[in-house]
């Protein structure tokens, strides 16, 4: 039997925060809440960014699903902090996310941060994630009872969180066995802030429709005064023989970007970025709320989602796009349209042309270099650099002297078969006249011989006739 979730979703800006930096999305396969540091400029970037970026998990073949959740948040905190470094207005930004994606029988769920998973399952309605919260630390560590926590003056105090603080923040990985019929709610901390548990199983217990359960909360936290952002998620675990979930698959079907769409997608404009991310999440039943909602729609897609358009239009150009009936009768996946076919042997053209040319490029560079070695026991000047490209040869023999290494000192006959780096052949020609020097102080001294007899001594070495420049 398969499964799948049946799930509703909504998410409010509150009674006081300006803007709202909760995000949220839920399909049948998966649920992220992400809550943006609202104390900083780019909490909703934060958050919009890293529920965009896990989108596309929401399959029903996920590979690695053990591992693959906590794998997408690490490297969406890693963009995270790219972003920052680009645009250091942003310093300090972050979000919370817990996340769930249903791989067969099991939920797998990983978290950060203080939004929350709760279930009800057999009549138990208990919270299943921890709070990351410096609050919650001194309770596991017996310092503070329960009770007195939410009148704690630093609860409030996130300990881990997803963005440019930690290169890689430690995330709470579990994975749950789920039956048909249980339900779950993710939340950001906006509502149990406001409203306390109790209420919030009786609303979980007590509504006829999932929808209706979200709408109760919502608005009960509304009528709590709502000083922060609040977005409600619930789902339930349902055959995948049953109807389709409530939300359905939008009638409006997004067209699929054409080639140039994608390319520009690819190198990070943000409109067409989103129109793909768009074609992409109209494939299949969604919900997508708060800031990634309002980016999406108005097209204001942060720039950190640039590697979600790349995996989108990666997934284009693989042929890995869902199929989707359209009710025009037309079952093409993106990826089967005509426009689309030759898109992959001209990328491969243009990449082999491309790499084609910067090694050309890269070699004629280096055939204007020159380096001090040794050829054959002697020092010579080489053309080129001392590396090989494998089998390619980098360098080749200028100009081999007379010079042996034998007559120069270990320490210097070691740089030279380690290779001495020349500015230019002018650079090059002096370094080897300084080693003429340090040669010809080994070479014997010849004393005159008388008029008219023949010399005695040995003749000398070529070096130690040269003349020195």
């Amino acid at each position: 039997m398969a499964l799948v979730l049946r799930f509703a979703a909504r998410s409010d800006v509150g009674k006081v925060r300006a803007k709202n930096d909760d995000s949220g999305y839920v399909g049948r396969y998966l649920a992220v809440v992400a809550d943006g540091m609202g104390g900083h400029v780019g909490g909703d970037v934060a958050s919009a960014s890293t529920v965009l970026d896990l989108v596309h998990l929401d399959v029903s073949d996920t590979p690695n699903a053990e591992t693959v959740l906590p794998d997408e948040i690490q490297a969406a905190n890693h963009v995270l902090n790219e972003l920052v470094n680009a645009n250091p207005k942003l310093s300090g930004m972050g979000t919370t996310v817990t996340a769930l994606l249903l791989a067969n029988d099991r939920l797998q769920m990983a978290h950060i941060g203080d939004s929350r998973a709760y279930r009800l399952k057999n009549g138990v309605f208990e919270q299943i994630s921890k709070d990351h919260t410096f609050v919650q630390r001194l309770v596991d560590e017996g310092r503070l009872r329960p009770e007195d926590a939410e009148l704690h003056p630093h609860k409030n105090v996130l300990m881990r969180v997803l963005g440019d603080s930690d290169a890689s923040p430690e995330l709470d990985v579990e994975q749950y066995p789920v039956e048909v019929g249980e339900r779950w709610m993710l939340c950001s901390d906006g509502l149990n802030a406001v409203v306390p548990d109790s209420i919030t199983e009786q609303i979980m217990r007590g509504t006829a429709s999932l929808q209706e359960t979200v709408d109760d909360l919502v608005e009960t936290t509304l009528s709590h005064g709502s000083p922060d952002n609040v977005t409600i998620i619930v789902f339930e675990v349902a055959d995948d023989s049953d109807a389709l979930p409530e939300a359905a698959v939008p009638e409006r079907i997004e067209p699929a970007p054409d080639t140039g769409q994608i390319t520009i997608a690819r190198e990070g404009d943000l409109e067409a970025s989103a129109a793909l991310i768009r074609h992409d999440m109209a494939q299949r039943a969604h919900v997508l709320v708060g800031a990634a909602q309002l980016a999406t729609v108005a097209g204001q897609i942060p720039v950190v989602t640039q590697r979600s358009a790349e995996k989108r239009a990666a997934a284009f150009l693989t042929h890995k796009a869902p199929v989707i009936e359209t009710g025009t009768g037309d079952h093409r996946s993106p990826s089967q349209q005509p426009s689309a076919r030759w898109l992959m042997p001209a990328f491969l053209g243009l990449t082999a042309l491309i790499l084609a040319s910067v090694l050309w490029f890269g070699y004629v560079w280096t055939q204007t270099q020159y380096f001090v070695g040794s050829y054959d026991n002697k020092v010579a000047i080489f053309k080129g650099v001392s590396q090989d490209l494998g089998p390619i040869k980098l360098s080749h023999v200028d100009t081999v002297t007379d010079i042996p290494l034998d007559a120069l000192p270990e320490y210097t006959r070691q740089r030279i078969e380690s290779s001495l780096a020349a500015r230019d052949l002018a650079h090059a020609q002096t370094i080897v006249n300084e080693l003429l020097i340090t040669a010809k102080q080994k070479c014997p001294v010849v004393a005159p011989s008388e008029p008219g007899t023949q010399p005695t001594q040995p003749a000398l070495p070529a070096y130690c006739l040269e003349a020195t420049q």
